[in-house]
């Protein structure tokens, strides 16, 4: 920051006093751009999982002061925390939904720089931070929803347990270092690693994963928000039921980023080859895209094997992930029975989906350039105008009224609802309010960036004249001199006051017994005399 000479006091003297002294630090190094138009959401993906994480940091803390991480203790004060603190039941809600969120979102944010092949610009090692900062963010949601320990946190515990054990050599090391040596003790571990060090390893990757140019926009953090409390609002989390170890537990499956990896796991093949060298080889052949892509050129179009291989990636995911949750719902057969999965059919399927996501793949690539190869040869010959939507300036103010009121109906809702008790309804007010007031912001910049552009200048009357019948020339009678008051007959133009020349009327006289002359000798009958 540039030296001044000028003294400032107050507030402004403490804020540059500040500046000046973290201009040196990390935080200085990484360039804030607020954007003054709308750009694509695309492009926030990176900046929403950023904004997600600082959520969780806020909301994790608020629910620290009242969870116990204690065996008998986890699941009641959690119960706690949802029906008796006040704003529990809005933390807790946030903090589950903003996880999901996180997750969501780090997933888009790895395929959107993957298709546009973004890691190509000498981005490597941020993709490769990146594709672990995903993994680790998975980490981070299931020890979060573990620490609960209900019916669904023990099922997951004891998959990671089995998972962790199937390691040859270094598994049962691995499998008391991070559960613990049984259910006595996990609880406390699992909590340390949630809150301190896979919140650690995080920052770190992080501060190397960030680029020095990251631009925040405002309406972009108040929609991710809003949808996160709308989330909460429609699909209120439950608290589960309480794991008994006396008790059977029922049928559930874990949370939807793991029912994959549960699908494998469902055809009772091998542990370590179906949880975990599945899952790994997937995560290697991800992070040695950019060193294997050799495309000169950015385009999905043009890097149609790199396209493929992540079409049936996506594809693979999805279907395994419904294959997790899908449980047959025949009560007659034993539950294993019901759990297991024909490794035969399934295996089947995900070879069978590379050749159909490599031909889809192709086909679209074709489908695509021939579309474009349309569009370049339709715009060289049809016209050059392209069709934009703007908005009037009429329509702008009544958008902005309109928006403005909703938001004010929508904050007495909101108080109403919040009196009323109606927890969940007051969430997804207050995510309609966050979303409202994105769209109004986004309204009032694009009004204002329409503002700046100068107008047209208006178009100028163009008065068309009349045509003028020609006049025919008189000539004055001999030893007549033209009349001095008539302009036109000395200098040969028209009069402006008269515009055609006019033609006497033939007349009719009524047959009174009187001619036109007075002489009552003449009737009506003469008039056909020569």
């Amino acid at each position: 920051m540039a030296a001044s000479l000028e003294r400032r006091t107050g507030a402004v003297g403490f804020f540059y006093w500040l500046w000046d002294g973290i201009d040196r630090t990390i935080f200085t190094g990484i360039k804030f751009s607020f954007p003054a138009r709308f750009v694509s959401p695309f492009g926030f993906l990176g900046m929403l999982t950023f904004v997600i994480f600082v959520i969780l940091g806020v909301s994790g803390a608020l629910l620290m002061f009242y969870y116990q991480p204690i065996l008998d203790r986890a699941w009641d004060s959690v119960q706690f925390i949802n029906d008796e603190v006040p704003f529990g039941f809005h933390i807790r809600n946030i903090h589950y939904h903003g996880s999901n969120a996180m997750v969501l979102m780090a997933v888009l944010h790895m395929y959107y720089q993957y298709f546009s092949g973004r890691y190509k610009i000498r981005n490597e090692v941020l993709w490769m931070t990146g594709v672990i900062l995903g993994v680790v963010t998975i980490l981070e949601a299931f020890t979060g929803y573990d620490v609960i320990f209900s019916e669904r946190a023990e099922l997951a515990i004891s998959i990671a347990a089995s998972l962790t054990t199937s390691i040859p050599v270094v598994g049962p090391t691995i499998r008391d270092a991070a559960l613990g040596s049984g259910f006595s003790d996990f609880v406390l571990r699992f909590y340390a690693q949630h809150v301190f060090l896979l919140p650690i390893v995080m920052l770190g990757l992080m501060a190397v994963h960030f680029p020095r140019f990251l631009v925040f926009d405002v309406p972009m953090v108040m929609a991710i928000g809003g949808a996160i409390l709308i989330t909460g609002g429609v699909f209120p989390i439950d608290m589960g039921f309480k794991f008994e170890p006396t008790v059977p537990p029922g049928v559930t499956v874990p949370e939807w980023y793991l029912t994959g990896i549960y699908a494998f796991m469902r055809t009772q093949y091998d542990k370590f080859v179906t949880g975990l060298l599945w899952p790994l080889l997937f995560i290697i052949s991800f992070v040695l895209v950019p060193f294997i892509d050799r495309y000169k050129k950015f385009s999905w179009r043009e890097r149609p094997i790199i396209t493929a291989f992540g079409i049936t990636s996506l594809a693979q995911i999805m279907v395994t992930t419904y294959w997790g949750f899908y449980i047959s719902p025949d009560i007659s057969v034993p539950l294993v029975e019901r759990l297991v999965i024909d490794p035969i059919f399934f295996y089947s399927t995900m070879i069978l989906m590379v050749p159909l996501g490599f031909g889809f793949t192709y086909m679209m690539i074709k489908l695509a350039n021939e579309a474009e190869r349309k569009s370049k040869l339709a715009k060289s010959t049809g016209p050059k105008k392209v069709a934009t939507i703007s908005l009037s300036e009429k329509w702008i103010n009544w958008v902005l009224v309109a928006l403005l009121a909703f938001q004010v109906f929508l904050n007495i809702a909101a108080y109403n609802a919040a009196l009323t008790g109606m927890k969940n309804v007051s969430l997804f007010f207050i995510g309609i309010i966050l979303l409202v007031f994105a769209a109004f912001f986004h309204v009032y910049r694009y009004s204002m960036s329409e503002q700046k552009n100068a107008p047209p200048p208006a178009p100028v009357p163009v008065q068309e004249e009349k045509p003028k019948l020609a006049e025919p020339a008189v000539s004055p009678q001999a030893g007549q001199l033209p009349d001095s008051n008539n302009d036109s007959a000395l200098t040969g133009k028209p009069d402006a006051k008269e515009l055609a020349p006019e033609v006497p009327a033939p007349k009719t006289q009524a047959d009174m017994g009187v001619g036109a002359d007075g002489n009552p000798n003449l009737d009506s009958s003469d008039l056909n005399k020569p």
